[in-house]
């Protein structure tokens, strides 16, 4: 078998030049919360790391997180499936069909064994031995089983996979489950959101190229650097929040005014995520910059949580002008939880930042 081209060489190859390397390196390292004095670092990792291959299943999902990943611009969807990863076996954007298509996934199995990577997108139904979602006469549970034994890691795209999300919505008539409930053998990583936030993704994948690894986690497996903080920390909003500046309609002179929109059920305070600071569209927007508070969809069990307009304490009462102090301590028990795991989220971030600047001076050694 031919030996495989390092990455620096499959991108010389395709007429990449080093300056545009260099700039891919520096948007890496920011992606990853490195100080950009790491970006020659990066670069030196990554010019010995070698393309992986990468098989993505799609199971109980609505396609919006592969849409999601068409959206990424930092690196693009073309040069993550052209240059960086061997995107290998993909429903929506592979050529191939049919019985070419599932012989891919076993190509890429057999030729990669131990070094390839498997991304899921959706949840997978197990009531009735998987009967509620096959593909090519597999169930979802058989095919999840089959490709994840030769796996190096695994990246649960989407709250679904990660989650459950809709599919286990209660009543869940397809006995759906999450990746992690079914994969205990191999690394995990949550890349939570309905959909993710597209650099998110390849944010991950960049990592894993970088580092040969997955990222340090939170307690719910999903990356620190971008899962680390809660939305309201980072919202451009929460000024109105720490003066008691509370829209109390869509429309009013509040939401007008770009008040706070806490009291029409922004689950901000208790959502993890980058949403605030990496945006969409390129960075330039998210919903709360939009006028919608945040439905809290990368969280567990956000469907059921009920109430996406309902604030997440009842009787709050009249609180313009009242002190931040005040306003927390009426929030109840979901935002004294959210702060409580803020402060523990804050230093195992600062923990993983040590970890990895110290994992990626060893790389260079």
């Amino acid at each position: 078998m031919t030996k495989a081209k390092t990455l620096i060489e499959h991108l010389e190859q395709q007429g990449i030049s080093r300056r545009g390397f260099l700039k891919f390196c520096a948007l890496t390292t920011s992606m990853m919360a490195l100080p950009p004095s790491m970006a020659p670092g990066v670069a030196r990792a990554l010019e010995t790391a070698r393309r992986p291959s990468l098989i993505w299943l799609s199971f109980q999902e609505c396609t919006g997180c592969t849409e999601s990943l068409t959206r990424s611009h930092s690196p693009t969807l073309e040069n993550i499936i052209f240059n960086y990863l061997s995107l290998d076996y993909h429903h929506t954007l592979q050529a191939a069909s049919g019985e070419a298509a599932e012989q891919a996934r076993e190509t890429a199995m057999k030729e990669n064994h131990g070094q390839y990577l498997v991304a899921v997108d959706g949840s997978i139904p197990v009531k009735d031995g998987g009967v509620y979602s096959t593909i090519a006469g597999i169930s979802n549970l058989e095919m999840l089983q089959q490709t994840v034994e030769g796996a190096a890691a695994v990246v649960a795209i989407g709250t679904c996979a990660a989650f459950g999300g809709l599919p286990r919505a209660h009543p869940n008539p397809t006995g759906a489950v999450p990746v992690q409930e079914l994969v205990r053998d191999k690394p995990v990583v949550n890349v939570s959101g309905c959909p993710p936030i597209p650099v998110v993704i390849s944010g991950v994948l960049a990592h894993y190229l970088t580092f040969g690894r997955i990222p340090d986690l939170d307690d719910y497996g999903r990356p620190l650097s971008f899962f680390g903080t809660s939305i309201h920390d980072r919202c451009y909003r929460r000024p109105y929040y720490n003066k008691g500046l509370f829209a109390e309609t869509f429309d009013d002179e509040g939401a007008r005014k770009g008040w706070c929109l806490y009291k029409l059920g922004c689950k901000g305070p208790t959502t993890y995520n980058a949403c605030a600071t990496v945006k969409w569209n390129q960075g330039t927007s998210f919903p709360i910059q939009a006028g919608h508070g945040c439905f809290g969809c990368s969280e567990p069990d956000f469907w059921d949580a009920g109430g996406f307009y309902q604030p997440l304490s009842a009787g709050i009462g009249s609180v313009g002008g009242v002190a931040a102090v005040a306003v927390a301590a009426g929030a109840g028990a979901g935002i004294a939880a959210g702060l409580a795991q803020q402060s523990q989220r804050k230093h195992a971030q600062l923990q993983h930042e040590k970890v990895t600047v110290a994992d990626l001076k060893e790389s260079e050694s």
